[in-house]
């Protein structure tokens, strides 16, 4: 009786920390989102506001009138969307590969492969590379370097050990070659560690600036991180361009553009798609680590 009630208090303790923990890691995204959607004077003036006051939607508008802000959002989403399905693929058959025993040079090569997440030659090297590969002001930069992810390798090659071996024996019986054994078996009954590492490599194709930082010079190319980031760094001058191209239509002060609005309304719209990944793939994100990270 004692344990047990020990273990409830444990269990609520636990919750109730973790509860803090989260509404520490939240409360500043949801007090961002609403400042852009208060009045401006609110945000200039930083009083905390818990609900929208003077409730507008002028700050979005504005921001996406930005010269290359649509266009560049169409390529954070293609890359995001094909470099994602590419890593799935590209990695997951590899990690495949390297559950066979008779695969040649099998350890030699998956060590290989690891040993590049703990060392790399550099930032230098690594554009040198990318500029003899020709992906440079090319789209296949965006995802090339990212088919194989050495992390993802590791859970996805744990995971599919634990699969039983007596269902590619079967499949091979009916005379199932490789390819079909994966795309038929191994990559369906995968699908938790494969949503886990969508959600992974999702945000790390929607956050990666460092490719078209160094890669790109087209503006086609340019994704919505690079656009803001440099939206961010002019920030005053675009609020005092927007405010003067409004006219009298938006001369209220409660909606015209101020610096603050703008910084909270570009941050706003960097965060806010890649949020909706989470809700589709969550019911297998915390399956997909548990079962990818240990073996047995």
């Amino acid at each position: 009786m004692v344990t047990r009630d020990k273990f409830g208090l444990f269990n609520l303790s636990n919750s109730l920390v973790f509860s803090l923990y989260a509404l520490v890691c939240v409360f500043p995204l949801y007090y961002i989102l609403v400042l852009t959607l208060s009045d401006n004077q609110w945000a200039a003036s930083g009083v905390l506001v818990l609900y929208p006051k003077g409730f507008h939607l002028q700050n979005y508008v504005n921001v996406l009138r930005f010269e290359g802000i649509l266009p560049a959002m169409f390529v954070s989403v293609l890359k995001t969307v094909v470099g994602t399905a590419c890593t799935l693929l590209g990695t997951s058959f590899l990690a495949y590969l390297f559950t066979k025993k008779g695969m040649f040079l099998r350890k030699a090569l998956y060590r290989f492969v690891i040993i590049s997440m703990y060392f790399n030659a550099g930032l230098i090297p690594w554009y040198i590379n990318m500029r003899n590969l020709q992906l440079t002001n090319n789209f296949l930069g965006y995802i090339v370097p990212y088919i194989v992810m050495p992390f993802y390798l590791i859970l996805m090659k744990t995971y599919m050990e634990s699969i039983p071996p007596a269902l590619e024996e079967s499949a091979s019986i009916d005379g199932a070659g490789t390819l079909q054994v994966f795309f038929r078996i191994i990559f369906p009954l995968s699908r938790p560690i494969l949503a886990t590492v969508a959600v992974f490599e999702s945000v790390n194709q929607w956050n990666n600036l460092k490719d078209n930082l160094f890669l790109m010079t087209r503006s086609r190319l340019h994704t919505l991180q690079y656009i803001l980031y440099n939206y961010m760094s002019e920030v005053d001058a675009l609020a005092a361009r927007m405010r003067s191209q409004a006219g009298a239509g938006l001369g209220s002060s409660a909606i015209s553009l101020t610096p603050m609005a703008v910084r909270m309304t570009v941050a706003m719209l960097v965060v806010l798609p890649i949020l909706f990944v989470y809700p589709v793939l969550q019911r297998h994100f915390a399956k997909g680590i548990m079962l990818g990270a240990m073996k047995g």
